[in-house]
């Protein structure tokens, strides 16, 4: 047997649930606009509290900007003087030095061309055969002018009438000495001419004529004359002569550059050549005079294998 069907139930809700239903949407639809607007005015404040914020703020944060680059330019300076601190020391110091230089150096030329610096006092060195004196009157004309004015040119003409003096040096000594060195020529014999005895050195120049020959100096018998090449040798040979045989030295001959003889005081006839290896060969004469007093002719002109007769 069928069982009845059940009657549908009512889906009319009760009382109280509608009550109950109809709260819940109130109280949603109430809450809900009450918190957006909640929402709104927090953020309206916010925004509005930020804007303010932002308006005290901006300036602030402008000023510790330009404070932080005025620091970090100040630091930036820092460093750089602290780099260049040393370059700029050796800066200063070069031009201070520079600058010392400079006024040392003014002072002194500016000294050096005044009347403080103007010569009194005038002193030959080195002449022998000259008298001093003499040359020293000859240079007065130098006397009262600055050291640093001194005309060499003036001196030269002064010094030029002596033909003794080989060469000479000035030598300033402040602040009012003026110092000539004198080098003289040495004669190394006479040529007889008409004229009579002229004596020369090494170079041919003529030194002094006299008519009766000097005492000590050889009579040179050269080919060809003073401007030969055998009066070169034979001026270079005499000039090489150990002091004791340039002593005994009575006369010498030669025609060419290489066939130079000498002859002495005592007879001796020494044939010596050129005046190549004159050195070794006054030695060998030395030796050989020494072995043989009594020779009458010594041949060095090859002095590792002398002869003598």
């Amino acid at each position: 047997m069928r069982r009845p069907a059940p009657l549908p139930e009512s889906r009319e809700k009760p009382a109280d649930a509608e009550s109950a239903s109809g709260d819940r949407p109130s109280r949603r639809g109430r809450s809900a606009p009450e918190t957006d607007a909640s929402i709104v005015s927090i953020d309206d404040g916010a925004a509005e509290q930020a804007s303010a914020d932002q308006s005290i703020v901006e300036p602030t944060s402008t000023r510790e900007v330009w404070r932080a680059a005025r620091a970090r330019r100040r630091a930036l300076r820092a460093e750089i003087r602290r780099f260049t601190q040393r370059s700029r020391r050796r800066r200063i110091i070069g031009w201070s030095v520079f600058g010392a230089l400079v006024l040392l150096i003014g002072g002194s030329v500016a000294a050096a061309y005044s009347p403080l610096f103007a010569v009194e006092k005038i002193t030959v060195v080195g002449a022998t055969t000259i008298d001093p004196a003499v040359l020293e009157t000859a240079l007065a004309g130098q006397i009262g002018t600055p050291l640093a004015l001194v005309d060499s040119s003036e001196i030269k003409a002064a010094l030029v009438g002596f033909p003794l003096i080989e060469t000479y040096a000035l030598e300033a000594r402040p602040p009012h000495d003026l110092t000539v060195r004198i080098v003289e020529r040495t004669p190394v014999g006479v040529i007889r001419s008409d004229a009579g005895y002229t004596l020369v050195d090494a170079a041919g120049v003529a030194l002094a004529t006299t008519t009766d020959q000097p005492a000590g100096q050889p009579l040179l018998d050269i080919a060809g004359g003073v401007d030969s090449t055998a009066f070169e040798s034979a001026g270079l040979v005499i000039r090489s002569l150990p002091a004791d045989v340039r002593a005994q030295l009575s006369g010498v001959r030669a025609t060419t550059a290489d066939d130079v003889t000498l002859t002495l005081t005592t007879g001796l006839t020494v044939v010596w050549g050129s005046e190549e290896e004159s050195a070794l060969k006054g030695y060998v004469l030395a030796k050989t005079l020494a072995a043989k007093p009594d020779a009458s002719t010594i041949d060095v002109s090859s002095p590792n294998a002398s002869v003598a007769g």
